[in-house]
């Protein structure tokens, strides 16, 4: 196998695939990288058996072959190569090596043969819809802070798509909660996508697909089934295994009667909780709001350092309320709200709090109190 490629299409590439391959790996072969060579071709695959990413870029072969590298030496390797840099990569049938070539500089890399490596059978894919590169990310961002980290609740550990609403007004929904919070985003359903299963991403590929885009115009072609879910990005193919669980009954926790409604300032909110927040405990970080009518105080008292308050002008006309919140938790929610002004519906210190981005239609959260 004789390759050329120039060093920015081959660094992009193993940037884009090299991710998926763990630093610790007790299979030798999944430490490496697929290389394999055909026509003027050249693709890169990488696996971690429940996730594998395929990409294919423009290449000199003569002739074609293919042959497995260390996924995280072969990148760094090319990462520190001139730029500009035309690389030949090489490799002989009868030594397991290949060599990497570019001005002055040559690099040999152990190999392992491909028929080592793994391939990740996607099987029959039932349902196939396109969405813009854009919509994605926003599915993405909007929900990917809440997943739970707890991985005894496997279940709660990525993001929930499932088409939501009756048939005439039904939506794509993308939902994420931890127990704590819950984040809830929704698009117009795509063509394609009516009858799909219910299906949970898992975490790092939620994360990989997000690092991906690139370009928010781009289209992007979704494939899925009941275990497993296929992105197709132009030349990078995305296949992941699906979190194999039941996602609970989340609208059972989503407020319907909470009657006390707070309009703020997000920037302005957003600031004061975290100048306030800056003396709270590590383990604890809970913020108090004081709110009557037309005022909003924000109180943090920490016993082994200090406290600390912020008065803000509000929009609030109910009865007066105190309620504590996370504060870790209420700044990852206000970092989603694009608009101005943040609307929170409250209902009482021990009942779950909704907040909406009083512009933006399609985004909800729902965040948990805490005692103060």
């Amino acid at each position: 196998m004789k390759v050329t490629v120039e060093r920015a299409a081959l660094l992009k590439s193993l940037g884009h695939v090299h991710r998926v391959v763990e630093r610790r790996n007790t299979i030798p072969i999944l430490a490496n990288v697929l290389i394999r060579a055909e026509k003027s071709t050249l693709s890169l695959k990488a696996t971690d058996l429940d996730l594998e990413v395929t990409e294919t870029i423009a290449a000199e072969v003569s002739p074609g072959g293919s042959t497995t590298v260390p996924a995280h030496m072969f990148y760094e390797i090319v990462r520190k190569l001139p730029e500009g840099s035309q690389i030949v990569l090489e490799a002989s049938g009868d030594r397991a090596v290949l060599s990497i070539r570019a001005g002055r500089s040559r690099f040999t890399l152990q190999t392992l043969p491909e028929s080592d490596f793994p391939d990740l059978a996607a099987g029959d894919m039932t349902h196939k819809f396109k969405l813009v590169a854009g919509d994605i990310k926003r599915l993405i961002d909007k929900t990917q802070f809440a997943i739970s980290t707890e991985e005894t609740r496997y279940y709660l550990n990525g993001i929930y798509l499932h088409v939501a609403g009756a048939a005439n007004t039904a939506k794509l929904r993308a939902v994420a909660t931890d127990g704590h919070r819950l984040a809830q985003f929704e698009l117009d359903l795509p063509e394609g996508a009516d009858g799909m299963p219910g299906v949970i991403i898992p975490r790092k590929t939620v994360g990989e697909v997000q690092r991906l885009i690139d370009d928010g115009a781009a289209e992007v072609n979704v494939e899925l089934s009941q275990g497993k879910i296929r992105f197709t990005l132009g030349d990078v193919v995305l296949t992941s295994k699906l979190i194999d669980g039941t996602f609970p009954d989340y609208g059972r926790v989503i407020p319907l009667g909470n009657d006390k409604e707070l309009r703020v300032d997000k920037k302005i909110f957003e600031a004061a909780v975290d100048r306030v927040s800056t003396v709270s405990s590590e383990r604890g970080r809970a913020v108090k709001l004081s709110l009557v009518a037309g005022k909003l105080v924000l109180s943090v008292t920490n016993p082994d350092s200090g406290s600390a308050n912020e008065e803000l002008e509000v929009e609030y006309e109910a009865d007066p309320i105190d309620i504590g919140f996370n504060s870790r938790y209420l700044l990852d929610i206000a970092a989603q709200i694009d608009g101005e002004v943040a609307v929170l519906k409250l209902a009482d210190p021990g009942s779950p709090t909704l907040i909406q981005d009083k512009d933006a239609k399609g985004a909800l959260y729902v965040l948990m109190p805490m005692r103060v």
